[in-house]
């Protein structure tokens, strides 16, 4: 909330300021008005200093700032025609200048209403990401994380793309997944299913048992609304054994890891990949087991399809092995940073849609 509240003040500090910008233009123009020749008539440029105001102001500095244009227009109508209190043209000039500044005050009053409305939006996007979706931890047992999530929306920060991981007594449980859709609904939907994931992983069940549990519970839990079939998350579950150097992976219609070994990209694909999570009721699956290596010194990368799908000014997709190829950063941090940077650049800083990564290797000693 403190954060919150100074990014407020600085805006605040800074309008008071500028405030200068649109008195110091009333002031000129009375002035100049005052010693011009007779038939020539400056007073219908006051209307510029409440017309900038908005920018640099609220309501009230608006309001401020009209009251004294209407009255550097009295002032001057006056001051021209001392012998007559105020020509009918001073008097439509006035009234005119009044309701422009009551007009501005009122467009001020209703975006300062929105702003509100969208900070807390924000607000509320960042808690549900702390408590739904936060960061993967930087160890897990003899493993070293990093996660990114990047929101297509500029309000919210968090849509349908998930990851989580689970300590179990012999090493690392890693889920990444996509929910069909987008908004609250599909926030919704992630959160049973990271329920779903972290009620079980701990469990000795096999991976094939914890992904049917995943599957019955997203089956249970998704709306059917849309008529069966129409709610799914494609997802990829691994286990990473912490004294192995196999990793076991069930994958659910999610796009493939990549393993970085020696700046090449080695992309895994499931021999038998099942259906998405919720569907598993339609077909009644067998989830095959895949395995590969992963060794000290590799990257692992586990993503989502916001990932693959963003596309540069000419709609190319991003080709993600060939990005990756050659980058030598062992460090998970390190390349999810760079990996940042390179797909913002890629894409013109602006995704289509929400786009998450996890990047696991192994520390480089025990207890670094």
């Amino acid at each position: 909330m403190a954060q919150h509240a100074e990014r407020r003040r600085r805006p605040l500090r800074a309008g008071r300021a500028l405030l200068a910008v649109p008195i110091g233009w009333i002031v000129a123009v009375f002035l100049v008005d005052i010693f011009a020749p007779p038939d020539i008539h400056l007073g219908p440029l006051l209307v510029a200093a409440p017309a900038i105001t908005p920018s640099i102001g609220g309501p009230r500095a608006v309001g401020f700032v009209a009251a004294l244009a209407v009255i550097a227009q009295t002032l001057v109508g006056v001051l021209r025609d001392p012998d007559e209190l105020l020509s009918a043209n001073h008097e439509a000039q006035i009234v005119a200048l009044a309701l422009v500044g009551v007009c501005l005050v009122v467009f001020c009053v209703l975006r300062e209403r929105r702003a509100r409305e969208l900070e807390q939006v924000r607000y509320v996007s960042e808690a549900v990401q702390r408590v739904v979706l936060p960061p993967l931890p930087r160890r897990l047992g003899p493993l070293r994380a990093a996660s990114l999530y990047l929101a297509a929306e500029a309000e919210a920060q968090i849509g349908g793309d998930l990851y989580a991981a689970a300590r179990t007594e012999s090493g690392t449980r890693v889920i990444i997944g996509d929910v069909r859709g987008k908004g609250v609904s599909a926030v919704s939907d992630a959160a049973l299913l990271l329920g779903a994931f972290h009620a079980a992983a701990r469990h000795r069940a096999s991976l094939d048992e914890l992904v049917a549990y995943l599957d019955e519970s997203v089956s249970w839990g998704l709306p059917d609304s849309d008529g069966p079939g129409e709610s799914f998350i494609t997802a990829t579950v691994l286990d990473i054994p912490d004294r192995h150097d196999r990793v076991q992976m069930v994958s659910c219609g999610h796009p493939p890891p990549v393993v970085l070994r020696d700046g090449r990209p080695l992309t895994v694909d499931a021999a038998s990949p099942a259906p998405p999570l919720g569907l598993g009721g339609l077909s009644r699956p067998r989830y095959h087991t895949d395995s590969f290596r992963f060794v000290p010194g590799d990257l692992l990368l586990l993503y989502t399809d916001g990932v693959t799908e963003a596309r540069d000014a000419s709609r190319a997709f991003y080709p993600l092995a060939e990005r990756v190829t050659g980058w030598t950063e062992d460090d998970p941090d390190s390349f999810i940073d760079r990996f940042r940077d390179d797909l913002l650049r890629y894409v013109g800083g602006h995704l289509d849609d929400d786009a998450a990564m996890i990047a696991i290797g192994y520390a480089a000693t025990p207890g670094a």
